[in-house]
């Protein structure tokens, strides 16, 4: 890419394999698609999606595969410059089924490590890392070493930098406790300013599920924005001097596994263009939406475009005169 990244993100890269059968155990399956997969690999993208210029920071095999996530990284507009080659471990591939609309199960093939699990500090482009306008880090890439020194490495790149976001992503199966968990996220914390997550990652995070009670938790630890998505009440935001709760996005729900990394996108997207707090959330829930919506991750990222016509489609109109007469 020409441009030097305004974003950076650091994390999960690889291949998604999803079955073109909607409804059917794996088993059962007889066709599929191939996709570029993992969530900052998305995350990645749907920044690209609505207009930045990001780099990925990840690590593939030296394989088929890896070639692949490189190649989709580049057509897709993200800068894969920071892409670690790995001679020793294969690229991740991850399979799921689709049960809309609510039970997506996930199968990762990552085992006994991934390649973006084996970045080292000395992997780092710091510079890069420190420029950024933001940087955002996933959960997962704490759960092994040598990948959560290099985490520490860039956090300490750029200190207490405006727009260091963590996305809170717990997923049970890449750590050998959730009491290990909690340590590493707790160290994490004071690093960054913003954090984001569901209920569950928060309880894992700060010990609440609580939406309220997470989000101070966590602004107790150190961030300047907690973000609390909840499902189907929808998303929290909150800082030491406001508080902003929006409803979410109907949507008839396709594959629901990319709507958090799309939120991602939209969220980097609202912070760098300095939009209210409450636009950013209403974006960020629309382009999550969008992307439940279709079958794919990376590949279904809206634009602005389409973010902007969703949110206008199902914002409540505004109250007529008479309405608002006393």
């Amino acid at each position: 890419m020409q441009n030097a990244p305004d974003v950076v993100v650091m994390g999960r890269s690889g291949v998604d394999v999803y079955p073109l059968q909607v409804g059917v155990g794996l088993e059962d399956v007889t066709t599929f698609g191939k996709f570029l997969g993992g969530s900052a690999a998305n995350v990645a993208v749907a920044a690209a999606r609505l207009g930045h210029c990001p780099a990925l920071v990840t690590g593939v095999g030296d394989d088929p595969f890896g070639r692949f996530v490189r190649r989709a990284l580049r057509e897709l507009g993200v800068d894969d410059g920071q892409v670690v080659v790995d001679p020793e471990h294969p690229t991740p591939v991850t399979f799921c089924e689709i049960f809309p609309p609510d039970d997506f199960p996930l199968y990762f093939y990552r085992r006994p490590t991934a390649p973006d699990l084996q970045l080292r500090p000395d992997d780092l482009d710091l510079d890069a890392i420190r420029g950024a306008a933001l940087f955002w880090a996933t959960v997962t890439g704490l759960s092994e070493q040598p990948s959560r020194s290099a985490h520490h490495a860039a956090w300490e790149a750029r200190p207490r930098r405006r727009h260091t976001v963590l996305d809170l992503d717990y997923r049970s199966m890449f750590w050998t406790s959730r009491e290990e968990a909690s340590a590493q996220v707790h160290a994490a914390l004071p690093h960054v300013t913003v954090a984001v997550g569901n209920r569950e990652e928060c309880e894992v995070a700060v010990g609440e599920t609580d939406p309220e009670r997470a989000a101070d938790a966590l602004l107790e630890a150190g961030v300047e924005l907690a973000v609390v998505k909840q499902g189907p009440r929808g998303v929290l935001g909150k800082t030491r001097t406001e508080r902003v709760e929006v409803p979410p996005t109907p949507v008839d729900v396709v594959n629901g596994l990319g709507a958090g990394d799309a939120f991602g996108g939209s969220l980097i997207h609202g912070l760098l263009t300095g939009l209210p707090l409450e636009q950013v959330l209403r974006n960020a829930n629309a382009a999550g939406a969008i992307v439940a919506s279709r079958l794919e991750c990376a590949t279904a990222m809206p634009t602005a475009d389409e973010v902007d016509a969703h949110v206008a489609a199902h914002s409540a109109p505004a109250p007529r005169l008479e309405d608002t007469r006393v």
